[in-house]
């Protein structure tokens, strides 16, 4: 399942929608909390937040925070940066982890899972500049956390670009 996430997430401050492929409302991105607390909420049609993203303020190098209820449910850090290719390492709370690389300025990266493609984000079957797609492969991927990682490693990216 392909689903269009609307890019400069974090510069909106209205709510708005994230559709699947056959254009259904699959997510509602909360973007007003993000002027009041430094987060951002990701909520299914009826409303129930399913993924917090929060960015870590403290520590010495860039984090953020993918919640659910509550709880931690994933930290993402830079892994290494080479010319071509970003690399980043979601953490999951169960110990485990997810791979993110390729270059996550241009839109085209992918997420893994001890080499397995979970996830493959790209502008480039899409007509609007102003959307990105995040194709989910595998059926029972966690759409929102994946949608999540790809937010926050952008944001990264980006605010890493903004201060180099």
């Amino acid at each position: 399942m392909t689903y269009l996430v609307r890019d400069k997430i974090f510069a909106i401050g209205d709510d708005y929608w994230i559709d699947d492929e056959h254009g259904r409302h699959a997510f509602l991105v909360d973007g007003k909390a993000l002027r009041l607390r430094d987060t951002l909420e990701l909520k299914d049609p009826s409303g129930y937040v399913l993924v917090t993203l929060r960015q870590k303020l403290l520590g010495l190098r860039d984090a953020m925070t993918i919640e659910r209820d509550g709880a931690a449910l994933a930290t993402i850090r830079r892994k290494r940066l080479s010319l071509l290719r970003n690399h980043y390492r979601v953490t999951l709370a169960d110990g485990t982890g997810l791979d993110v690389s390729g270059r996550i300025l241009d839109r085209e990266f992918a997420v893994e899972y001890e080499g397995e493609l979970l996830a493959h984000i790209s502008r480039r079957w899409l007509t609007p500049r102003d959307t990105y797609g995040v194709d989910v492969v595998r059926e029972d991927a966690d759409a929102a956390l994946l949608i999540a990682v790809a937010v926050c490693v952008i944001r990264m990216a980006e605010k890493e670009r903004e201060e180099g």
